[in-house]
């Protein structure tokens, strides 16, 4: 498997666009602001039922956080945050919106580079694994295992792909997983997957993205039109949300070409106690 350039990886964060389409890999598609808004809240309903049982006075990791709206979503949830951010222009962008609460702590620095200081309730990556390489995804996970406290869980949330794994190349580079080659990795870590879910808000999204790459592809520049074909796009999608993220399966169509799953993870160190199955979600 082809390996990240990590310098490539970290040129193209250093200029990153602190806007929720940004780190969303959304811009460029003519979608409006609203279609970050409306992902993340709906990744919010999801991320409420996966950690409902977490303990809200305890504290929350939030590596790699970008600019910051999942670190404000916890501050408003746990006793504390500590939140850990490479980028400049991101995590500006994180300290304008933690300012409000006084539970987040900010770090800035490289996640691979980071030593854990607190025991965690919930330690939640965000998008941030497929920018490492399997070695450096295995040596981060050994490192936070021990920072776990004994009911605490790992969230993960992570784009993936169907089958096998492909290493994107070129300025912005990233490795799209399968669910299967994550929880090879998972396994590997002495971590067990005691729950795995859809993200069916990103792949709406992504549905829309394609779509307007396919349109960009066979339309000539001029005829773009990205403000109305993306806008067009984004609430055909919002309308359709979710019956019509079910429509490809049903016709037996891969699409689209990438999806993303949330993962809860849970150390084996500390035995499951309170009976709560592993579950899968289509």
């Amino acid at each position: 498997m082809t390996t990240l350039d990590y310098e490539k990886v970290s040129r193209y964060w250093s200029t990153a666009d602190a806007s929720i389409l940004g780190p969303y890999m959304m811009d460029g598609f003519g979608f409006p602001a609203g279609a970050g808004r409306f992902r993340f809240r709906a990744e919010c309903k999801i991320a409420d039922r996966l950690i409902h049982v977490a303990d809200r006075d305890g504290c929350v990791l939030d590596l790699g956080c970008g600019i910051g709206f999942w670190t404000e979503y916890f501050a408003g949830r746990f006793s504390r945050v500590v939140a850990v951010e490479a980028s400049r222009p991101l995590y500006e962008a994180l300290k304008l919106r933690s300012t409000p609460y006084p539970n987040v702590e900010l770090m800035h620095g490289d996640v691979k580079q980071f030593q854990p200081a607190d025991r965690y309730d919930v330690v939640f990556l965000g998008g941030m694994l497929m920018y490492l390489n399997d070695q450096d995804v295995i040596s981060l996970l050994e490192n936070l295992i021990p920072a776990l406290q004994p009911r605490g869980v790992i969230l993960c949330r992570e784009t993936t792909i169907r089958k096998e794994t492909t290493t994107r190349q070129g300025d912005y580079q990233a490795v799209y997983r399968s669910v299967a080659h994550y929880e090879r990795i998972f396994a590997g870590c002495e971590l067990s997957v005691r729950n795995v879910k859809i993200n069916t808000p990103y792949v709406a999204l992504q549905m829309g993205c394609e779509l307007v790459k396919k349109w960009k592809g066979i339309m000539p520049p001029p005829l773009h039109c990205l403000p109305v074909v993306g806008r067009l796009a984004y609430w055909g999608l919002r309308l359709g949300y979710p019956w019509i993220t079910r429509v490809p399966m049903a016709l037996g169509l891969a699409y689209p070409e990438l999806t993303n799953h949330f993962f809860v993870l849970h150390s084996d160190s500390h035995p499951i106690t309170d009976g709560v199955a592993r579950t899968q979600v289509a």
